[in-house]
């Protein structure tokens, strides 16, 4: 069978993992394939309820504005509907009280807007959109173990009933087992969408193929998350607080709306000083961030949940792209492809944005598409999140992994970052520029316009506020 991915026909494809980027990428597939099934260890639920296959789902999340525009795109009038259930809408900056690189920034008008809702609800509402297809069904309560097929062309998957696995057959249970309990899947296109603790290089080599070179940068970040009742005392019109971590000052704190009066809190440290995840620590915690303003807010606030911890918040890249021994018929996306410090609130919006780009790819009228055009696809659209990740994250101190060397390009553009960083709080212009690009919706190139080189190259440092600005300017 040829490796084209692209035909018309009696075809079918399975997704591994039924989070966003697993969901977005059958909806494109059923565009192309006659059936698409979706493999999930949960059982799903049928509201807008957290799930154990989604550990960062209690925490803080964003969708920035590249996100918004990619999940209309896929689903048109979805983000219409998701404000109708209610998700916050934040506009940056007028709407937030930032403090970063020791300045306060300036509260101007909006030149964009977050929306900051729980995750489990967005997810719901893809769910219900993209399950609503005939052609797409769902596998729940059900492990993928391994690939069928050869180095030449993956033909299927192996599934287990979730916890069926240990002491059951001659599984492992650590993801490569293939014990008796087992059964066949067979598919033409398998796409890996199973997140950062993806099986898949195990797979890959079981049957004959090549790992994929993995980059990894690991500043050892942790963060704990709480639900309040946000205090209405008038005291702010700000609708939340982002006091956001450098190499000189480790602790960080982001407070957003979620809907009813609620928000969630997350505080983050380094390695050996992680946040606890007991409530009294939790708070006592909040006065290692460099100004008492979050401190302050808790203690007016009233919780109403228990302390939630993450601590795996590794950038991983997998190079699937590269050269080497791999078969036909399998892409990996999301998470499983490239994970991102969730500091950096880009996972759900590179989620979109990768199927936007596997649509495209599978569509592209000037060559037929193969697995490894799709898979450089996928790989380009999630680069520019990479990039900011990435060229942050090795700045912190005691970063480890294997990405952290520096590039012949860091020294100078770190030191053009380093200008427009001053500027950006303060100068509307540089911060809409640095918006633009924070957001994904613009490329790295818009930091070097002629208007904004001048401003970071030859203007002077603006002026900030001294104190937390509890107003929006006027």
């Amino acid at each position: 069978m040829a490796d084209d991915l692209g035909h018309r026909g009696a075809r079918h494809a399975v997704v591994i993992g039924g989070s966003l980027a697993g969901l977005l990428a059958a909806r494109v597939l059923s565009e192309h394939a006659e059936k698409v099934t979706v493999v999930e260890r949960d059982r799903l639920p049928e509201g807008p309820d957290a799930r154990p296959g989604v550990p960062q789902g209690r925490h803080t999340h964003v969708l920035i504005e590249g996100g918004q525009k990619a999940l209309d795109e896929l689903l048109p009038g979805f983000m219409d509907e998701l404000t109708e259930l209610g998700s916050p809408q934040v506009g940056m900056p007028s709407d937030m009280i930032q403090w970063q690189n020791g300045q306060w920034f300036r509260r101007t008008a909006a030149t964009t807007v977050i929306h900051t809702g729980p995750r489990a609800q967005l997810e719901w509402l893809v769910r219900r959109r993209v399950l609503a297809d005939p052609r797409i069904e769902v596998v729940e309560g059900a492990e993928t173990v391994g690939l069928i097929g050869d180095s030449a062309r993956v033909r299927g998957v192996l599934l287990r009933e979730r916890g069926a696995g240990k002491g059951a057959g001659t599984g492992t249970g650590d993801g490569t087992g293939t014990g008796r309990e087992t059964r066949t899947l067979e598919a033409d296109l398998v796409v890996d969408a199973s997140g950062r603790g993806s099986h898949a290089p195990d797979w890959l080599a079981a049957i004959g193929a090549e790992a994929p070179h993995e980059e990894v940068i690991d500043t050892g970040l942790g963060y704990s998350t709480r639900v309040y009742r946000g205090p209405v005392d008038g005291t702010t019109d700000a609708l939340g607080f982002n006091i956001v971590p450098n190499p000189r000052q480790v602790y960080g704190g982001v407070v957003v709306p979620v809907g009813g009066g609620r928000h969630l809190v997350t505080l983050s440290g380094l390695r050996d000083d992680l946040p606890p995840t007991d409530e009294a620590g939790f708070e006592e915690y909040a006065k290692r961030l460099p100004h008492p303003l979050v401190g302050e807010w808790l203690a007016r606030a009233e919780p109403e949940s228990s302390v939630f911890g993450f601590r795996k918040t590794a950038n991983v890249r997998r190079r699937y792209d590269r050269p080497g021994r791999r078969p036909a018929g399998f892409l990996a996306t999301g998470d499983a492809l490239c994970a991102f410090n969730p500091i950096y609130g880009q996972g759900m919006a590179v989620a979109a944005i990768s199927a936007v780009a596997l649509r495209r790819a599978l569509a592209d009228p000037r060559r037929t598409p193969t697995t490894r055009t799709v898979q450089k696809a996928l790989l380009d659209a999630s680069k520019p999140a990479w990039d900011i990740s990435a060229a942050a994250d090795k700045k912190m101190p005691g970063a480890t992994g294997s990405a952290v060397g520096a590039s012949p390009v860091d020294k100078p553009v770190g030191w053009y970052l380093r200008r427009l960083q001053e500027r950006y709080g303060g100068d509307p212009l540089v911060g809409a520029a640095f918006r633009s690009v924070l957001t994904l919706t613009a490329p790295m190139t818009a930091l070097f316009t002629p208007a904004v080189a001048r401003a970071v190259l030859f203007g002077p440092v603006p002026e900030t506020p001294s104190e937390p600005p509890l107003r929006r300017e006027a």
